[in-house]
């Protein structure tokens, strides 16, 4: 399988942080030009050297890490290389302060490079330790999952899990560079592809109804991973959340309509244990309860739940969770950060391609979404 080979490069303009996304079938094997352009030649950042810590899994170390590794060496790159288990339970001060270790083993300094090769969990990982060790030391993304693409890996949000809520612990720190090479997602599980696409939903649902309508038209070829869509869906994804992140990098309002679908999708994630379901599994389940909650306010109509809920089904994501874990999840989203003064807030659509940020303080408006994806036998529904 062959992509068109033409780069694609989507600006995150954030002044003195500003980087770009390069997005191009195959482009692993041009790391050490890309990082040499867009991460080694910054003004605001010369007599950077060329020592790389990278941090990966196992598994994509043998995939990826050993080739990319030698390309770098050869380009005049000292690369150390430090792998973490799978799996969200890495995302956690245990194996972050492993990573401290290593990297002054490693002789890791201000002027190093942290780079994170894999999904979104070495990235969160791997950005939250770059923002804190020494200060904060530069950090480029190379993300190898559909859901790291379009979503983990843009935006500079770094954090470590709490055993009470998904990302509790975290930082903002912009990556130097995004590179994203389509090409990765052929080496994925079908389910991981699947979980991916739950985030390019939201997407659309969250800003662009062509866009939602463009990945229910091509989903067949997306799953497939023709090269064509793949490409179009990274770059739209990315060009969304750019546009969002330059308007409101730390969220403070508008940057928190991207939690479409997350508040009860990482309560979800957080009950039912961390791996159970995928972050873009939960995210599903999350949608649909919030576009329900949506529509008990009167705030969008039963069709665009029913859209969703049909596209969700067609990608083959679940839309129901065991009803036995309704309790933890309700208590899980009181921890939600984007709560106000003991207050839950949601993002609710108010049709396809816009959403709002709403105040909830009925708790049994949040039950009966609840109840909307709460499945004894939990199925797909």
């Amino acid at each position: 399988m062959g992509g068109s080979f033409v780069p694609c490069e989507v600006p995150v303009n954030l002044g003195d942080r500003s980087y770009k996304i390069h997005i191009q079938w195959g482009s692993l094997s041009e790391a050490p030009t890309l990082l040499g352009r867009h991460a080694s030649a910054e003004p605001s950042h010369s007599g950077l050297g060329k020592h790389l810590f990278l941090v990966t899994h196992p598994g994509v170390q043998s995939l990826y890490g050993e080739g990319l590794q030698k390309v770098l060496s050869r380009e005049g790159y000292a690369v150390d290389t430090s792998t973490v288990p799978e799996g969200e339970s890495s995302k956690c001060l245990e194996v972050a302060s492993r990573l401290y270790d290593r990297m002054v083993e490693a002789g890791v300094k201000r002027d190093s490079v942290v780079v994170a090769l894999g999904g979104g969990v070495v990235g969160d990982l791997a950005g939250f330790v770059a923002a804190t060790y020494m200060r904060g030391i530069r950090f480029v993304q190379i993300p190898t999952t559909l859901l790291s693409q379009v979503d983990a890996s843009v935006g500079g949000k770094v954090a470590l899990n709490h055993p009470s809520a998904k990302n509790l612990i975290g930082a903002f720190h912009q990556p130097s560079f995004v590179l994203i090479d389509p090409e990765t997602l052929t080496t994925l599980p079908d389910r991981e592809i699947r979980a991916g696409m739950a985030e390019v939903v939201k997407y659309g649902m969250i800003h662009d109804e062509s866009f939602l309508a463009y990945i229910e038209d091509n989903l067949d070829d997306l799953l497939a991973l023709s090269p064509d869509p793949i490409e179009t869906i990274l770059r739209r994804s990315c060009e969304i959340k750019a546009w969002v992140v330059e308007r409101d990098e730390r969220e403070s309002d508008l940057r928190a309509l991207l939690n479409f679908g997350h508040t009860i999708g990482h309560a979800v994630e957080a009950v039912m244990g961390y791996g159970e379901m995928l972050h873009g599994e939960c995210v599903a389940v999350g949608m649909l309860a919030a576009t329900h909650m949506a529509t008990e306010c009167g705030l969008c109509p039963p069709e665009v739940g029913d859209r969703l809920r049909r596209l969700l089904i067609r990608i083959g994501l679940p839309v129901t969770v065991p009803s036995q874990h309704t309790d933890g999840i309700l208590a899980a989203m009181k921890l939600d950060k984007k709560g106000r003064a003991g207050k839950m807030r949601f993002v609710l659509p108010e049709g396809i391609g816009s959403v709002n940020l709403v105040e909830v303080t009925e708790e049994a408006l949040v039950a009966h979404a609840l109840d909307s994806i709460m499945n004894e036998a939990s199925g797909n529904g």
